[in-house]
């Protein structure tokens, strides 16, 4: 049976601390890592970018200040990075970013070296059925799911820094604006949606326009590595990946086995003999293919429609022409952003803490050290509404973290007279009477024709699905019996703990800014992140 690796991490666990140090806990291994990330400068070509990219952002001077600080010698990053959900996505893009920036002041105070929070744009993935989405918490029933209507995304494989919004964006905002327009901050957050959210617009620029308001005093800097400017700076990675394939596959197969062993869920699959590069064979801005080997000197595409391969030669020829054709994976991405930036530190979540630990042979055979890998905030946000229904039903915000049906029971038998049984003491009292009673003929029968045991036990067996049949009834009947606490709890876990999983997986910030106020609620995020830990938290704003 498999567990969570970062789980494991984040408890400590010996195991896995053999696949993914956690140096962020100690005062001197941070400093260690700043030094050697401040031993690296960040490349005349890749600052120059950096500047038009960020130029077109909402006005920053402290944005401004940190990309003159990546200029100077001894300058470090502290990087994160995400996905461009539609409207920022879950919860835990913000929570990411203020990490980030949290993180790097908290460096620059104990080194005494200047650091800079950057996010790294993952305008590379194609993904579009994880991004095109965002859910906010209504009244009745689950969460509302707020999508963008995009007939080819399950099949899409072109990078989404060229996929547009298109048309179906302005419904999307009229479902915010009907579910959200009352809220006393609505107006504000709302028109910032609309001025970045337009038919013309990408997801990427969306997504950079809205989180680069959010944290424009803070000096957030932001990369995107989807830029033809950038493509020749990562055709040494993509060189490095294509020619060590092989090997590269090898170690890290090696490294997978050593995880499974372990009984740890691997979070990246390793393909033999594939390189870490996608490669779009059709355009610049294209669908993109995994490379498999085909025969000696070829290279298949996987999943494209014509089966079409392409000769080692060629590959390597259209990197020198033609470097926006290659695109990074998941294993590949830390590894160019790290060869770009002076990273002493990556903020990353659950998953990617997973995947972390798949690349240390990665990073070894490039020669490159890992920078320090920390875990971001986690939060459950208790805004006044939720502390309101809380304290009617008189539950604590952990006890709303189950199935709603053994909820409902648990209030209706807290609440109900003293003679009404729990579901359980009911089935353990029926069937318990009856197995006891049954236990006792079969002392009587075995005297008579120890044929009859085989029958006793099948009447055990029916007795026992009949009694569970019956609890099961009784356990709904309790559920249905108190329609007021039944609409309570569906408030609760709409908001609380959505589709069964933490309210930061699920819900994004369109609710939250609106109810609250948008800057608000990223000071408060900022506020409430503790540097250099991982806990999950209660934010009350």
């Amino acid at each position: 049976m498999t567990s969570s690796f970062s789980t494991a991490w984040l408890r400590g666990d010996a195991s896995a601390l053999a696949f993914l140090s956690d140096d962020y806990r100690h005062r001197e291994a941070r400093a260690r890592a700043v030094a050697a990330a401040a031993s690296r400068t960040v490349s005349p070509a890749l600052l120059d970018v950096l500047a038009a990219q960020n130029a077109r952002l909402a006005p920053s001077p402290a944005r401004e200040r940190n990309l003159a600080l990546l200029a100077r010698p001894g300058t470090v990053a502290v990087v994160t990075g995400q996905q461009m959900g539609l409207f920022l996505g879950p919860l835990y893009t913000l929570y990411k970013a203020a990490s980030a920036i949290v993180t790097a002041r908290a460096l620059q105070e104990e080194t005494g070296r200047p650091c800079v929070p950057v996010f790294w744009l993952q305008t590379e993935d194609h993904d579009l059925p994880e991004i095109d989405h965002c859910f906010i918490p209504r009244r009745g029933g689950g969460p509302c799911r707020v999508a963008l209507e995009l007939p080819d995304a399950a099949t899409s494989r072109a990078p989404i820094a060229h996929r547009h919004l298109g048309p179906s964006v302005l419904p999307a905002l009229a479902t915010l604006r009907a579910e959200l327009g009352a809220e006393p901050h609505a107006e504000e957050f709302l028109s910032l949606l609309e001025q970045a959210y337009r038919p013309e617009a990408t997801l990427a620029s969306a997504f950079t326009d809205v989180l680069s308001s959010l944290f424009a005093d803070e000096g957030l800097v932001f990369l995107d590595p989807r830029d033809a400017r950038l493509a020749p700076l990562a055709a040494p990675v993509h060189r490095f990946a294509l020619q060590e394939a092989g090997t590269l596959s090898a170690v890290l197969a090696a490294r997978v086995e050593a995880l499974d062993r372990a009984g740890y869920t691997v979070q990246v699959h390793v393909r033999p003999g594939s390189p870490l590069s996608f490669f779009s064979p059709d355009a610049l801005e294209g669908p993109r293919y995994r490379l498999d080997p085909a025969e000696a000197g070829a290279w298949s595409l996987v999943g494209h429609p014509e089966d079409s391969a392409i000769t080692q030669d060629a590959l390597h020829a259209a990197l020198e022409r033609e470097p926006l054709r290659f695109t990074t994976s998941a294993l590949l991405r830390p590894l160019l952003q790290d060869t770009w930036l002076p990273t002493a530190a990556y903020v990353g979540g659950p998953g990617e803490l997973a995947y972390f630990a798949q690349l240390a042979p990665l990073y070894a055979h490039a020669g490159q050290p890992m920078p320090l890998a920390i875990p971001r905030a986690r939060f459950r946000v208790l805004d006044d509404r939720a502390r309101r229904w809380l304290g009617k039903v008189g539950l604590q915000p952990d006890e709303v973290n189950v199935p709603r049906d053994a909820l409902l029971t648990r209030l209706a038998t807290r609440d109900a007279p003293e003679s009404l049984e729990t579901p359980e003491a009911l089935e353990a009292r029926l069937f318990g009477a009856f197995s006891s009673e049954l236990e006792r003929v079969a002392g009587q029968v075995s005297a008579v024709d120890a044929n009859l045991q085989d029958a006793l036990r099948r009447t055990r067996g029916t007795v026992r699905v009949a009694v569970s049949r019956l609890t099961g009834r009784y356990r709904r009947a309790l559920a249905r019996r108190d329609a007021t606490a039944a609409e309570q709890v569906d408030r609760l876990r709409t908001f609380l703990f959505p589709q069964d999983a933490p309210q930061e997986r699920v819900l994004g910030l369109p609710y939250f800014a609106c109810h609250i106020g948008a800057r608000a609620f990223t000071k408060g995020v900022l506020d409430a992140c503790v540097p250099f830990h991982g806990d999950s938290k209660d934010l009350t704003p």
